[in-house]
């Protein structure tokens, strides 16, 4: 009877194993790479409000302030994508590393810019000067951009390859004559006794886009996820215009670094314009200005022997099929 008794025990414990649902399994993470910068915030807002969670994908965020650092890192499979700018992308992207850019941030309009000694009125004024920017960034594609409009070149310059902060640095230091940065050192740039802020992106719009970027083995295997990352960003943004206050408290923390003090973080929210759903449509559409900014970046660096992939188009590097509400 005992025995009788303790098989049918256990052939109810099979049974109620074989019914029970299995524990569904854990979210595989979706790491992203990125640098400390405010147009990355409603990424961050949205993990944080549980938007990405309710969507259904796990994202970790991955603190590299080197933008080399983070492709290294893609190109390894150590994180999945990462957060950078259009001109970057171009002169990383390989034959044996393909890429492609998903959604955009935001547009630089007054973040980015030269600050310069009073004297220099004019960006041909800078003819002869010590200009400090980082070889290959984002400031040397700005600078870059700035001589041709005004019928100059990198030959026209001494210049002092450091990073931004550094350049900006450099030039509060007074060691150079001019520096291609962002903040907080434009404002630190322009408050020195000899310096003035000589031009900045708000006269370039949609020249400096961050954009969100995966390889393109990332974006055929985790298609979904990426998709959920775009739609739970542009509820991060909808989020950010109804509640903005709460919202730029809440970025500020999450983002960090130099940016975690809300003041800092809504005073340098006003040098960009976050891009929401519809913006991200026309932005990506066929000829739109993800296709105009990349193909300009594409020339601008084939021009000085910098791109990797002969005959690169915009096509190759940009994605549309992933921007999603």
């Amino acid at each position: 009877m005992r025995r009788s008794s303790a098989f049918a025990v256990a052939v109810a414990m099979v049974a109620t194993l074989v019914v029970m649902p299995s524990a569904a399994p854990a979210q595989k993470v979706l790491k992203i790479g990125y640098p400390v910068w405010v147009g990355y915030g409603p990424l961050f807002l949205a993990q944080k409000k549980g938007f990405l969670k309710e969507l259904g994908v796990n994202v970790q965020f991955v603190n590299m302030e080197d933008t080399k650092t983070r492709y290294v890192a893609l190109a390894a499979g150590q994180i999945d994508g990462l957060m950078t700018t259009i001109d970057t992308m171009v002169l990383r992207v390989r034959p044996d590393f393909r890429i492609a850019a998903v959604m955009a941030f935001d547009d630089s309009k007054g973040g980015d810019g030269i600050v310069a000694r009073k004297e220099i009125t004019s960006i041909k004024d800078l003819k002869g000067k010590k200009v400090a920017y980082g070889e290959g960034s984002v400031s040397h594609f700005l600078l870059g951009y700035l001589l041709r409009q005004n019928g100059l070149s990198f030959k026209d310059i001494v210049s002092v390859n450091m990073t931004a902060g550094d350049a900006g640095a450099a030039f509060v230091a007074g060691k150079v004559d001019a520096a291609v940065t962002w903040e907080p050192w434009l404002t630190k740039g322009k408050s020195a006794p000899h310096g003035h802020l000589l031009v900045d992106s708000s006269t370039t719009p949609g020249l400096i886009v961050d954009v969100l970027v995966f390889s393109k083995k990332v974006l055929a295997a985790r298609g979904a996820d990426v998709r959920n990352v775009v739609r739970g960003y542009h509820r991060g943004v909808e989020y950010w215009k109804t509640y903005p206050d709460e919202s730029n408290q809440i970025m500020a923390q999450a983002v960090g670094g130099w940016l975690k003090d809300p003041k800092v973080f809504a005073e340098t929210l006003t040098g960009i314009r976050y891009y929401d759903y519809e913006m991200n449509r026309a932005f990506f559409a066929s000829g739109g200005g993800a296709f105009r900014t990349s193909q300009f970046a594409i020339d601008f660096w084939a021009a000085q022997g910098k791109v990797q992939i002969k005959g690169l188009k915009a096509a190759d590097i940009l994605n549309a099929s992933f921007i999603a509400k």
